[in-house]
């Protein structure tokens, strides 16, 4: 949110009068948030100090612990969602855009990812159809079969070198290659393998994002990305995509402690895939709902896999589309082993 100087202010002279310093606070505000007094790193602290940064998600956990009034800023969990009658290409692109940009980021909130829900244009992809833009680059199989090669090799790269290392590549792919196709000119049919490729391009930066840290930067790009996956997917009437992207801001719900938002993503996602004919996709999608809604469950010991993985050691039996490259093996559901993106195949 906007710098907000007397924000600092406020917090400086409430941490000076414990004889508090960045560590001190950052460690108040994680144990206020989540009982972890390590869940906050100190530079986000020292930023609030400073006035670089006005709290958004974390200022009603900062005036729980040093007694100040809630009310003397405005800060909602994230900023709002896009608006429901946003454009899903412009949404996507902007967020990317954002994200090469590193601007206007935003932290991951129960609302948003509830939101998504009700966004999707079951009409976007017609309208585009009959009305493409002026000078609009013609679409093709080719530009939809460039755009799954690409999602597997950086998928590829992904698990064997991290998240981290891969996402800007990810990115920059979508706002520079990505981006006059999808505001192309292409028939229906290819309008839909179209926007489910943009949907697995976006879940993987998703994916990237989880896998290279767990701060409130990179916990709201992930969200953000899922929610457009969702779209997409939706759009292009893909129910696999559509549901697995569900299942990916209902496993981050999990992680962050939102349970009932997770149990409504969670049904959503057994309702998209209820009809497909991947026995253990639905079982997949239905251990998701399940795991939502049981609080307190966590993976058994042995049972989370590796966080990266070779490329090479690729289980076989599985479908390039679904299989998104190396990084997107299976794993089971809980804090911090929410990064797989598709189902077994």
């Amino acid at each position: 949110m906007p710098k907000n100087p007397a924000v600092a202010q406020l917090i400086r002279h409430a941490c000076t009068a414990r004889g508090w310093g960045p560590t001190d606070l950052a460690r108040a505000v994680g144990r206020a948030e989540s009982g972890d007094p390590a869940r906050l790193q100190r530079q986000y602290a020292l930023r609030w100090l400073k006035g670089n940064r006005t709290p958004a998600y974390w200022w009603p956990y900062i005036a729980q612990v040093l007694n100040l009034d809630i009310r003397v800023i405005d800060a909602p969990h994230t900023q709002p969602p896009a608006d429901a009658g946003t454009d899903t290409v412009a949404s996507a692109l902007e967020l990317g855009r954002s994200d090469v940009d590193r601007r206007n980021f935003v932290t991951a909130s129960s609302g948003y990812a509830l939101a998504a829900l009700g966004l999707p244009d079951p009409d976007s992809i017609t309208r585009r159809t009959k009305n493409p833009p002026a000078g609009a680059v013609r679409v093709g199989r080719g530009e939809v079969a460039a755009v799954q090669r690409m999602v597997i090799s950086l998928g590829d790269s992904a698990a064997e070198l991290g998240g981290g290392h891969t996402r800007h590549l990810a990115v920059r792919y979508l706002t520079d290659d990505v981006a006059p196709w999808l505001n192309g000119s292409f028939t229906d049919a290819t309008g839909r393998a179209l926007f489910a490729a943009a949907s697995q391009l976006m879940h993987l930066a998703g994916w990237m994002a989880q896998d290279e840290g767990d701060t409130p930067e990179l916990r709201g790009l992930a969200q953000g990305y899922y929610a457009h996956a969702f779209r997409l997917a939706a759009e292009a009437g893909d129910p696999e995509l559509s549901a697995t992207a569900l299942r990916g801001l209902a496993v981050q719900c999990v992680d962050l402690g939102f349970r009932a938002e997770a149990v409504q993503l969670g049904e959503a996602c057994v309702e998209h895939g209820k009809h497909l004919d991947n026995a253990r996709a639905v079982a997949y999608y239905e251990a998701t709902l399940a795991t939502a809604a049981a609080p307190g469950r966590r993976p058994a010991p042995g049972d989370q896999a590796p966080r990266r993985v070779r490329s090479g050691h690729r289980p076989p039996g599985r479908h390039p589309r679904r299989l998104l490259g190396g990084a997107l093996l299976a794993r089971p559901l809980g804090p911090r082993s929410g990064h797989d993106p598709l189902p077994p195949r």
